[in-house]
Parts: structure tokens; sequence; C-alpha cells
């Protein structure tokens, strides 16, 4: 492909899709390790079903890859295994979709065991109904985005070994899953509330739970930085604790996959008994943020929870007022930093006000 390059790792990407917004794409790449050389875009109401884009764009695409010497092209949503088949047939490069981007990057995140099984869970469920004619994408001998399992491992691509090794991961969660349960019940016996922080991924919940906490939490800028819930305890207010569990960040198109293969780690957002819903308010895009996390959470049966929305970054945004203003005509919203501790002392009222509504006081 192109002119051979001396000293490159970085896989160089193309990505496509159907509407404008790719920006998001683009930092999924980037923290699959991959370098966004060039976009395709071809607005349409939805994707062809045969090929996702048309035959003439995807030419388009051929030529601005071979151009750009790019090595793999990125779709913007998942693909049926006939369009991966026949869009790579077009452009004459491995193709992988949006969620085999997603898999690829929570598996380089995944830490702890359970954090590993759940991730290869989700990857191999997503490849059994892809193996029929595999194409370059799966195939690449080299690894690379979209072919590693947790631990740099390369994914298994055999249809029986893989259907076994489902089965193994999932007795195994199963375990897991009576583990947690027995957990929560230790800690429901200590009498203490329990109080999830829930958002978009990126959105500061880990720097939130340092803030309140101090907690020591690793909080990075960086997509999906948190996969393995943390739990730690919470002051309120004088005499008043709760327990506060910090779990991993929702994404719009999040793969179903991966939400039934995190079931064990979001089964503590669905026994939680209040939820902190972190908004990133510096995004522009922030109230499609906050519709992505309230699907999913929708999806887990848990939406009805009682919540407060913390509006966070009010350090990174050009109008603190007008966010300020937004949070005072939301129903128990707050707007706060987690950086710079403004706004906090007003969210652990909120909390405790709603804590203290639930145990059937009236707030002090």
């Amino acid at each position: 492909m192109g002119p051979a390059r001396e000293n490159q790792t970085a896989e160089r990407v193309i990505l496509i899709g159907v509407d404008d917004r790719l920006e998001e794409l683009a930092e999924l790449v980037r923290s699959a390790g991959g370098q966004v050389v060039g976009c395709v875009v071809q607005r349409l109401e939805r994707p062809v079903p045969a090929t996702y884009i048309g035959t003439g764009k995807a030419k388009e695409a051929r030529a601005l890859a071979f151009e750009l010497d790019a090595d793999l092209v990125v779709v913007d949503d998942e693909l049926t295994p006939a369009q991966a088949r026949n869009l790579e047939e077009l452009l004459e490069l491995p193709v992988i979709d949006r969620t085999q981007l997603i898999l690829d990057i929570f598996a380089q995140r995944a830490r702890t065991k359970e954090g590993k099984l759940q991730v290869e869970l989700a990857q191999l469920t997503y490849q059994l109904t892809r193996l029929a004619g595999a194409g370059a994408a799966l195939s690449r001998l080299g690894g690379g985005i979209g072919t590693r399992g947790p631990g740099e491992t390369k994914l298994e691509t055999d249809r029986r070994r893989i259907r076994r090794r489902i089965a193994m991961i999932r007795r195994q969660l199963e375990d897991v899953r009576r583990t947690r349960a027995v957990q929560r019940a230790g800690r429901r016996r200590t009498g203490l509330p329990v109080i999830a922080l829930v958002g978009y991924t990126n959105a500061g919940k880990s720097t939130l739970m340092n803030a309140l906490t101090r907690a020591g939490v690793l909080a990075e800028n960086r997509l999906f930085a948190t996969l393995d819930p943390t739990v730690r305890r919470l002051t309120l207010a004088p005499g008043r604790d709760a327990l506060l569990i910090d779990t991993v960040g929702f994404l719009r198109k999040l793969p179903h996959q991966l939400v039934a293969a995190f079931r064990a780690t979001l089964e503590e957002v669905q026994e939680a008994d209040v939820l902190v819903h972190v908004v990133d308010a510096s995004q522009p895009d922030a109230e499609e943020q906050m519709a992505a996390v309230e699907a999913v959470l929708d999806e887990l049966g848990a939406l009805g929870k009682p919540m407060v929305i913390a509006l966070n970054k009010l350090d990174a945004v050009p109008d603190p007022e007008g966010v300020r203003e937004l949070a005072r005509n939301m129903p128990a919203a707050v707007a706060i930093s987690a950086k710079t501790g403004v706004g906090l002392d007003r969210l652990r009222l909120l909390l405790a006000t709603l804590v203290e509504e639930l145990e059937g006081r009236p707030p002090g």
C-alpha cells in the first residue's frame, strides 16, 4: 500500500462515517494507538445496506487511502458481516467498525482478572457472528487495532474454540457476580447508603471521587480510564457517611456486547441508592452525551433512581455563570469543578438531602 515507511509504528487510519461528527471516533482511534490521517463522509439518512457507503464514495475513499498510505479503515457504526466484507473488497484495505474499536480500547485498559474476562467475552461474542468469511481486519498476521484481546494476546478465530471459551468465561463471571453480590450484602449491613457515579467516558468521575473522598483513584484525561468499580467511604455531613462507587464510563453507540459482558460491574449501578450523573459541561455536545448515558441507565433499569446531575469542569467552560444558571433551572443539579473543588459542598448537601429523604427523615 503506497511507498514503504520506515520506523512507523502507529497504524495510519482513515475514518468513514455517514454524518459530520467524527471527532469522537478520531479520539477513540488515538486512544487505541492509531493515527488518523484522513476522513471520508457521505451524508446519508441511513447507511447503504450492502456497503455502508455508496460504491462511488468507497472508490473515493480507496484513492484517498492510497494517497495517504493508510493501513486501516475505521467506520463510525457497527457493520453487518456483509457490509464489512464488501467494504474491504471495495477499499482493498482492512476495515473495522466502531464496536471493534471500542472493544480493542477496553482490552488495552483492562487490568483486573474480572475486567479482562468481561472484555474478552464481549470481543468473542462479537466475533462469533463474523467468522464466516472473516476479512482482512481479523486475519492481520501482525496484529493491530481490532485484533487484540486483553493483555495484547491475539484474538481467537476458531469457532469451536471461541464457543468453549465463551462458556468458560460465563461460568467464571457467574462466580464474579456471586462474589459481588456477597460484597454488596456486606456493604448493606454497614447501613450506609450507596451512591454511584455514572457518566459519559472522561466526564471526570474519578477526579470527582478523589476530590470527594481523597481516595487516590487513578484519574486520567483519556477515554475509559476506569473499567473496574472502586468503592470509597464518603462523608456527606457530620455523622452522615455513605459509600461512593466509581463506574465505567458510557458512550454513544455503546456496543450492546459490552453492556451484556459488564453486567457484573453495571449491577453496582442497579443496586445503588442514589446516582450522581457527572456531565462534562465543557463539551459542545454535552446534552447528547447526557442522553447517551440516560439510554444506558434505561437499559439497566436504573433511570428512575434518585439522581443528582453534576455539571462538571466549570473551570474549563467559557461561560461558568451560564452553566450555574442551567444548574439552577434543573431539578437536583449543581455546577461543579472536581479539579478546583468549586461546588462540591453544594453537591454534598444535595446528596445528604436525597439520602435523608430516602430514609424517611426530614432534611437536617
